[in-house]
């Protein structure tokens, strides 16, 4: 029974939604952008009321819901329709079963617990599904298997039988078989990778052409570019071929479609519209007696302009005003449409070093190039093909390029490429060739970034073993500026990072040299005066004869201001700054007045010291002599002798003191001499 009911399944899943319905659009017109989306446009002669079809992938119909446009100079369109897709989990919303009930017959039986089934076995039976269990079954020597064991209550009682031996299990209840029935057809639609059909309704008179294009996600196409360099050193043209690389992934042939390809960075993204979405809406309690929900209060935003108010109330009554839908092509639209031509035979190009035939016509828009190619293309589905979009000469000037962190020692092999047109070219790789007598040689590959109308870039396409570059970096901090303001100093200090370049050219040859050296944030060219600018580094070219060595010096420096409070200078800081010969003289003589003051200062201090030690050792001595008379009668000589010498003491005591006091005064008036000094320093 398990394969019976597992092949049935499997016819299920397999249901088609339906064959789809051919339609008049025949695709004229493809365009290519670089945004990775492609143009397609279609068209049909129809007469009064039409009613056409448009037929494309399923995964494209978000696309084309998203991007479809019509173009009808006599008429327009009245509607447009398409079966909806709402996504699985709404059709297993009112189902009694979800989705993963159908990953097995196993799994569909346990979700339809108590539903009354009829099984066809040896021991038929009919009753309500109790449950599935899965058991292990030894199988002999030849290992296990997993049966399935199903419960049944029927009116003779519990019973029992192996899924995979029943013949039938179907369900009594019809409506329930048609739910599980309906459920497997869905999901198969759903799965379905065929086609959706559109539907689009004109309505106009008279007989006209009507034209349907959109927007859907291609694969990118790429540019490639070749030159072919004259031989010799000196040369001021070369022969620039670009050609596009493109793939027809679209799902369908283009035959003698007019192909134009676009070079920009327009915004690009998809969205699921063709899937169906539902808002979630809060729950609310059910409202009983004495009970109310009050609605949140969010505040206020200010006053309503009513002036306002009522000039949007008359946009939206007033019906001239209202959105129109297109009726006729926009501007450039129909100047993209080339003169129809019969589908070229696709044959190999000819070789790079000729002239391309049939190069695409450039464009230049507001913000990309249309390539338009002045002949029909016939490309088969999924298949590739490379035409041309540019062929002509263009200034070009050899030299070499040395960028540090290529290489520390060999520059590169460059050309600096001109575009001398009026369209951007857009980016892409450059194989370059060299003739050499009647024939060409590779000399290397190189990337090209987008090069606008009227600007030049290097291309680098190999290592100038010929020239040698060495380098050398040093780097300097020192004063340039002092100014004092209300005694706080600031030091402006210039960091300069200087690089010498030596450079030796080829025995025989001339250089021109381009030295790329990095350009730090923040810091200002020195050295040489002037210099070219990218993004992150200078340029700057030499000259060399064959043979010459020269040294190139590139300096760049960058200022640093700091701060400090003069009271807290040392006198090393100090010396820095009057050593300095940049420093102001003003300044100069400020620091030797503050260095007079504190001479001043000093010596105050100093004279304050010795007396207070002074003080100090007398005070030291009365000690002794005091310990001594509690020692000796009173009645001694020596007695006396000491009375009489810390008589003496005090005296020169009182004198010291008052000498001191005095001393403190000083050195507290040289202390203030200094802070209203340092307070009005202002240079």
């Amino acid at each position: 029974m398990g394969s019976r009911l597992v092949a049935a399944i499997a016819f299920l899943l397999c249901v088609a939604v339906g064959p789809a319905i051919a339609g008049d659009l025949v695709l004229k017109r493809v365009m290519l952008s670089t945004a990775g989306v492609g143009y397609l446009e279609y068209e049909a002669e129809v007469s009064g009321d039409a009613e056409l079809a448009l037929d494309v992938p399923l995964s494209q119909v978000d696309d084309v819901l998203k991007s479809i446009v019509v173009y009808d100079s006599k008429g327009g369109i009245g509607s447009a329709s398409l079966a909806g897709r709402d996504p699985l989990s709404q059709l297993f919303a009112d189902l009694p079963f979800g989705q993963d009930a159908l990953a097995s017959p196993a799994a569909l039986l346990n979700a339809l617990q108590g539903a009354e089934i009829k099984v066809g076995t040896s021991r038929p039976m009919t009753g309500k599904l109790l449950q599935v269990v899965a058991e292990t079954v030894q199988l002999g020597d030849r290992g296990t298997t997993t049966r399935n064991r199903v419960s049944v209550m029927t009116a003779n009682g519990l019973q029992q039988f192996i899924l995979e031996d029943a013949d039938t299990v179907s369900f009594v209840d019809a409506g329930l078989q048609a739910k599980v029935d309906r459920a497997l057809s869905e999901i198969a639609a759903h799965r379905a990778k065929d086609r959706r059909q559109i539907v689009l309704t004109a309505h106009g008179a008279g007989t006209r052409t009507l034209r349907v294009g959109y927007v859907i996600g291609v694969s990118l196409w790429k540019t490639s570019f070749r030159m072919t360099l004259p031989q010799g050193v000196s040369v001021d043209k070369a022969h620039l071929q670009g050609w596009a690389v493109l793939e027809n992934m679209t799902g369908q042939d283009w035959k003698g479609v007019e192909l134009t390809l676009l070079s920009g960075d327009p915004v690009s993204f998809r969205q699921a519209i063709y899937e169906a979405y539902y808002v979630a809406r809060p729950e609310v309690p059910i409202e009983v007696a004495g009970r109310i929900l009050p609605t949140p209060d969010t505040g206020v935003m200010g006053e309503v302009d009513q002036e306002e108010l009522r000039q949007r109330h008359a946009d939206r009554s007033n019906p001239s005003e209202a959105p129109k839908l297109m009726t006729r092509a926009a501007p450039g639209v129909a100047s993209a449409a080339l003169a129809p031509a019969p589908p070229p035979e696709l044959s190999s190009p000819e070789p790079l070093i000729s002239r391309a035939s049939n190069t695409a016509e450039a464009e230049e828009g507001a913000t990309q190039v249309a390539f338009r190619l002045p002949v029909a293309v016939t490309i088969a589905s999924g298949q590739s093909a490379i035409v041309p979009i540019f062929d002509r000469d263009v200034p070009v000037e050899r030299l070499a390029l040395f960028q540090p962190g290529t290489s520390a020692t060999r520059p590169l092999a460059s050309l600096r490429v001109k575009n001398d047109t009026t369209i951007d070219l857009p980016p892409g790789v450059l194989t370059l060739y060299e003739q050499t007598g009647v024939s060409v040689a590779y000399v290397g590959d190189a990337r090209i970034s987008r090069l606008p109308a009227g600007e030049n870039r290097l291309v680098s396409y190999a290592v100038d073993d010929k020239t040698k570059v060495s380098r050398d970096d040093q780097r300097t901090r020192a004063i340039s500026k002092a100014v004092i303001a209300q005694g706080v100093l600031t030091l402006t200090r210039i960091q300069r990072q200087t690089t010498l370049y030596r450079i030796a050219a080829p025995v025989g040859e001339s250089r021109r040299l381009i030295i790329e050296q990095p350009r730090p944030e923040g810091w200002k060219l020195v050295e040489p005066s002037s210099a070219e600018l990218t993004a992150s580094a200078y340029r700057v070219t030499v000259d060399l004869k064959p043979g010459e060595t020269r040294t190139l010096t590139i300096a760049v420096e960058m200022p640093i201001n700091e701060t400090v409070r003069v009271s807290d200078m040392k006198e090393r800081q100090i010396a820095e700054v009057t050593d300095n010969q940049n420093v102001d003289a003003a300044i100069k003589r400020a620091f030797a007045e503050l260095a007079k003051l504190r001479r001043t200062l000093s010596e105050k201090k100093a004279a304050e010291e010795q007396l207070k030690t002074q003080i100090d050792n007398i005070g030291s001595d009365q000690e002794r002599i005091r310990a001594n008379l509690a020692r000796v009668d009173t009645d001694s000589a020596l007695h006396k002798r000491y009375i009489e010498k810390l008589d003496a003491e005090e005296t020169s005591l009182e004198d010291l003191n008052k000498a001191h006091d005095k001393a403190a005064d000083e050195t507290r008036a040289a202390a203030t001499a200094i802070d209203e000094f340092l307070a009005k320093l202002t240079t």
